[in-house]
């Protein structure tokens, strides 16, 4: 069942008060959560469960239901909300590319709630973090070292039926700023020969962008729509005249980030 929106009218000052000490309570308490989970769930869940793919899966099982108690509650206490349209798609995916623009802080955490299998490429600097690296190496994300050695790990995922999921813009868009995006994902594609999906995610008004900190509550609660489009076929953006593989590549991209802003244009207008 999908989630309607209420149209939201301009908060009064007690709201945003309660929104602001809502959000800091709710980031403390990720981090909080991605400690205990490393620390003591997947732990039992090692002691417990000796098959590997099943330890696999009930791990990443773990984190989605982590994604989803933690935006509902975001959601209970007023501090955001959001709607998916056509996330049913998402069951169709196994051994897809998953690409989505990055407007938020929240995106990731959006997306891995519904997808049935979600793994990701996280920065490595992310490791260091004493409350996700553990979430990290137990659900076995890959690590993004910009190197052939990461294009053949996504490349066996993706054939032993992963979803992989990879925001191609490298980081978190600038509002109001041309969406640019890198060929990392379009490279990963072509290789594995894989069918991308198209996700577009907006944010109105704007929340933990990439300027933003946690504390800048906007005045009216932000509401995130998420569109699940359709899939394109890597392998439609092969040509055997071209001379070199970049050339795919940079075709793929820029269909890619042409379907991207269109999605953008059409949220807006809604």
């Amino acid at each position: 069942m999908r989630e309607t929106l209420v149209p939201e009218e301009k908060s009064s000052a007690a709201n945003c008060i309660w929104r602001w000490l809502a959000t800091g309570f709710f980031f403390a308490l990720f981090g909080i959560g991605g400690l205990l989970l490393s620390i003591i769930w997947f732990n039992l869940l090692r002691i417990i469960i000796r098959q590997p793919e099943r330890l696999h899966r009930m791990t990443l099982n773990s984190i989605r239901n982590s994604f989803r108690f933690f935006l509902s509650g975001l959601r209970r206490v007023g501090v955001m909300d959001y709607r998916f349209i056509g996330d049913e798609k998402f069951q169709q995916d196994a051994g897809c590319l998953i690409v989505a623009n990055h407007p938020s802080l929240l995106d990731y955490v959006i997306l891995a709630s519904r997808m049935p299998r979600c793994d990701c490429i996280v920065k490595q600097a992310l490791l260091q973090n004493p409350f996700l690296s553990g979430v990290i190496k137990a659900a076995g994300y890959l690590i993004n070292t910009g190197s052939d050695a990461l294009l053949q790990a996504c490349e066996t995922r993706l054939q032993a039926g992963g979803t992989l999921l990879v925001f191609p813009e490298g980081t978190r868009s600038l509002p109001g700023k041309p969406m640019i995006l890198q060929r990392g994902a379009a490279n990963i594609a072509l290789r594995a020969g894989c069918d991308v999906r198209i996700v577009h995610i907006s944010c109105q008004p704007p929340m933990l962008t990439k300027k933003g900190k946690w504390y800048e509550i906007p005045r009216v609660k932000p509401q995130f729509v998420i569109t699940v489009a359709d899939k394109v076929k890597a392998e439609d953006f092969l040509d055997e005249s071209d001379l070199s593989p970049a050339l795919a590549a940079r075709r793929l991209t820029q269909h890619l980030c042409t379907e991207l802003m269109r999605s953008n244009t059409q949220n807006n207008e809604k």
